[in-house]
């Protein structure tokens, strides 16, 4: 009985439920359908969280490097400052000879008071003579291993020390120390700057470092400087590194895992950056959980967007299980398409659009405005909008004013042509956020397909390329390519405007001497100081050009009178009375100006810059002239100076020269000691020509190392053939210029000669003026040191018309000191020329080297050399300059009497 009940229960369950079996395929269809969208959504969410990480970790990377490298900077000057006053200190204390008083001098310094601590200078037995503190504050902040650095090594280097606690002033310090020498680059003490270790970031802004993040200054001796840890102290050395990074690269960045570098276990995006001129590295460092905090929170957001649309789709896959599922597949397909291609184009940077027009209801064949059916958000985003705010609107809803017609316009013509492409200028009461757009439009039915791109990268870069090609590099005004465009424009609108314009074409006096003897670093000061002072001298309508070199070209526009130009060049004249102070000094150049008229001199650029330029050579020729107008016969003085210039260059090419000997003897016995090279030209026309006549020449046109070259080659030649005639041979002196010296391969020049002759150097002295000593320190020093390790006897040519001093020549250790003709001629006239004679003989005895007489004329001036003891004589009482043929008879003398 139990069972025939328990039977019929069964089959009345199955019947009960027996449709399952015929809609067991769609149910499982739906649920298939649900777990994958499920799917598809964790796997987007998860992509997008990737990404978001990604671009998260680049935005803190690129965080860390741009505080590394600007911190960098501010800390590189920070750095310098504190090394030019141990510059200036040093400078001072070897010109002061000891005698500094650092309380006097850096009162006016340029680091903050409160961040200097003191500056003090240890001698070479580390004692402190001078310092801004009491001196036995200083004993306790000399630092032994650094006083014995610079003890030990010649480096003039600046060298940083490390952190400690100043126990004068009880706060954290840091001792910036420069070795000092004496008159001989001996060993003569230290120079210490002590400043806070706050300084090494006083100067720096900063940026939000976030409450763990990290910034440290790093010597590359692995000694921490300065730490800083968010927006605490300087001396929060909190989170310490638990070991220092080994940096492979000069700059770079990484995220740092918080176990292995931190003992606050928090991972850092950590940066570093080195000073190119300092042995330091900075690390700035930002704590991972703090700028990946977004993410993290985006992430959440991430997550329960997915759980929650997990639910959604669980759901319709439960109630859509009667619904067809052809239809729904193919549904969903279509989603997904519409749903790629949205994403395709709302990732990219361009806008889309798709408008329709809209006709004048009165003219069916005017169109009055689109109306925007469809767009992505980026398009939206151009006018500020959502994309929601822009589908439906009129177009010209979101023009201004001053575009709406101009910009409609392109609309028409596109609708009429079919397409249009090209770059706007966007105006300023726009809403379009840009500066630059590209557009392109497209037919497409009766609307428009829209394209629109912020070009204003690319344009604003355009205009940096025209503006470094239009630009001096050095003074920052406009350059030759600026003129030679600009000016054909500015003719033109003088033609049409019926008005004048002037051209003054100027030329600096004496820049090549301060070029040549002082260095192109020199130079370059020079000529910023001259672009600056000109422009001051202008009217805002006129511009200053610089050609190149030390050439400058004013253009004045517009131009009333010849007179209004007159009174710009007396201007620029006066500009130029006053003396310009560079870094070595204060130095005095002046300026020949030509000028021509437009239309008088010329009607084109070409015309008017030539005549503008022969008429500043016309200036330059006449003493104290300030400036010179453009005449017609100043074309035949082009003509000659270009032709003495062709004829110059020839000659150095096919050795027009040859060399004349004037003899050196000894005061007192008249015994031949040494004789000049003195170079003749041999022009094919106008015979033999001195160098008064050529010199200045071959140095405007570049030519004088290779006729210096030529001269030193024509020398030893002789000395060669002297020797092979087995000749009593005395050594034979050679002019050098400074634009020889200051090329820097004299020595290597001199080796070479003297081997292909082969001769000792001792047969050879080279003849240096002033000016050519006066080019950069080491340099000058390093080319003299080379000349005088090799046997090459180094003479001071023409002294007392230059610029050296008494500490020059006793640094230079130079053998002989040629004095001037001039100071010569003034023996025997006057008490005063006596005694300026015998001071130079005896400071050049007292500095071991001997002493020329030059120009010597007469038996009064050999008697007063001898009683004043001079060692050597030259000039024409003794014999003037001859041939080499008519030197040998010389030679074969063993004493030469003077000429009677």
């Amino acid at each position: 009985m139990d069972d025939t009940r328990s039977g019929n229960s069964l089959v009345r369950f199955f019947q009960r439920y027996a449709f399952l079996k015929e809609s067991i395929l769609p149910v499982l269809l739906w649920k298939l359908l649900a777990l994958i969208a499920i799917s598809a959504l964790w796997y987007f969410s998860i992509a997008k969280i990737d990404s978001d990480k990604k671009t998260a970790t680049n935005i803190a990377l690129n965080d860390a490097s741009e505080i590394a490298q600007t911190y960098a900077q501010h800390l590189t000057r920070a750095i310098e400052q504190v090394d030019q006053i141990t510059q200036f200190i040093e400078y001072e204390w070897r010109q002061q000879e000891g005698e500094l008083k650092l309380e006097d001098v850096l009162k006016a310094s340029i680091i903050p008071p409160t961040l200097l601590n003191f500056v003090a200078v240890i001698n070479s037995n580390g004692i402190p003579v001078t310092s801004t503190i009491p001196l036995q504050a200083v004993l306790p902040a000399i630092d032994n291993t650094n006083f014995l650095h610079h003890k030990t090594e010649t480096s003039q280097d600046i060298l940083i020390g490390k952190p400690v606690i100043d126990q004068f002033s009880g706060k954290s310090v840091i001792h910036f120390t420069r070795r000092l020498v004496d008159g001989k680059g001996a060993f003569n003490g230290i120079a210490l700057v002590s400043i806070e270790t706050r300084m090494l970031s006083a100067f720096y802004g900063g940026a939000n470092l976030g409450e763990y993040g990290l910034l440290v200054v790093l010597g590359q001796d692995g000694i921490v400087r300065m730490a800083k840890t968010g927006n605490g102290s300087d001396n929060d050395i909190m989170p310490a590194l638990r070991k220092i990074p080994a940096f492979n690269s000069s700059s770079g960045a990484e995220l740092f895992d918080g176990e292995h570098w931190f003992t606050d276990d928090r991972a850092r995006f950590v940066a570093w950056q080195s000073l190119p001129d300092y042995p330091v590295i900075v690390m700035a460092g930002l704590a991972e959980e703090e700028v990946m905090k977004p993410y993290f929170a985006a992430w959440h957001s991430y997550k329960s967007g997915a759980i929650a649309g997990s639910l959604i789709f669980l759901l319709f896959a439960v109630t859509g299980s009667i619904l067809s599922m052809r239809l729904t597949w193919r549904k969903h397909q279509a989603d997904e398409i519409r749903n790629s291609y949205r994403l395709a184009t709302e990732s990219g940077e361009e806008g889309f659009f798709r408008v329709r027009a809209v006709n004048d209801s009165h003219d069916k064949h005017h169109i009055i405005d689109f109306v925007v059916e469809d767009c992505n958000e980026q398009g939206a985003s151009f006018f500020g909008l959502k994309k929601e705010q822009l589908i439906g609107s009129g177009f010209s809803d979101f023009l201004s004013e001053s575009e709406r017609e101009p910009m409609l316009n392109v609309y028409r013509e596109a609708v009429k042509s079919g397409f249009h492409d090209g770059d706007f200028s966007v105006a300023p009461d726009s809403l379009v956020k840009a500066t630059w757009i590209h557009l392109k439009l497209i037919r497409s039915g009766s609307g428009l397909a829209v394209t629109l791109r912020d070009i204003s990268h690319t344009k604003a870069h355009e205009r940096e390329l025209s503006r470094l090609a239009n630009e001096d590099a050095l003074t920052s005004l406009p350059n030759r390519y600026w003129l030679m465009n600009t000016l054909p424009q500015a003719l033109q609108r003088a033609q049409q405007n019926h008005s004048k314009l002037a051209l003054l074409f100027m030329d600096l006096n004496k820049f090549k001497s301060i070029n040549d003897s002082f260095g192109h670093a020199v130079g370059d000061e020079l000529l910023h100081a001259v672009a600056l002072r000109l422009k001051s001298t202008l009217r805002p309508t006129d511009n200053v050009v610089r050609l190149g070199g030390d050439e400058f070209v004013v253009i004045l526009e517009p131009l009333v009178s010849k007179k209004n130009a007159e009174e710009v060049a007396e201007r620029i004249a006066d500009a130029f009375i006053e003396p310009f102070k560079l870094s070595l000094g204060e130095r005095a150049v002046g300026a020949s100006i030509g000028i021509c008229l437009f239309p008088e001199h010329g009607e084109d650029a070409e015309t008017l810059l030539k005549n503008a330029d022969m008429a500043m050579y016309a200036s330059k020729a006449i003493p104290k002239k300030r400036y010179f107008f453009y005449e017609a016969e100043l074309d035949h003085k082009l003509k000659v100076r270009q032709e003495n210039e062709r004829a110059l260059t020839e000659a150095v090419e096919q050795d027009q020269f040859i060399l004349y000997y004037q003899p050196r003897v000894d005061t007192f016995t008249c015994e031949m000691s040494s004789m000049e090279a003195l170079v003749r030209w041999n022009h094919p026309k106008r015979g033999l020509l001195e160098p008064p006549d050529f010199i200045a020449l071959a140095e405007s046109i570049g030519i004088m190392v290779e006729l210096g070259e030529l001269v030193m080659q024509k020398a030893c030649a002789q000395i060669a053939d002297w020797k092979a005639k087995r000749l009593h041979v005395v050594p034979v002196s050679i002019n050098v210029s400074a634009q020889q010296f200051n090329q820097g391969n004299i020595g290597h020049y001199c080796v070479a000669t003297l081997a292909r002759h082969n001769l000792v150097p001792s047969l050879v002295e080279l003849e240096i003026t002033e000016s050519s000593m006066l080019g950069e320190q080491v340099e000058v020093d390093a080319q003299l040191n080379s000349l005088r390790e090799l046997g090459i006897r180094l003479l001071i040519d023409d002294f007392g018309t230059g610029y050296s001093s008494l500490s020059q020549l006793q640094r230079l250790d130079m053998d002989v000191l040629k004095i001037d003709q001039a100071f010569t001629a003034e023996l025997g006239k006057t008490i005063e020329g006596e005694v300026f004679f015998k001071a130079i003989v005896s400071m050049a005895h007292a500095l071991g080297m001997s002493v020329v007489a030059e120009g010597v004329e007469t038996q009064e001036q050999m008697d007063i050399l001898r009683v004043l003891s001079c060692d050597e004589v030259q000039g024409f009482f003794i014999s003037r300059p001859v041939p080499a043929d008519q030197m040998t008879i010389l030679m074969e003398k063993q004493s030469l009497q003077p000429v009677t």
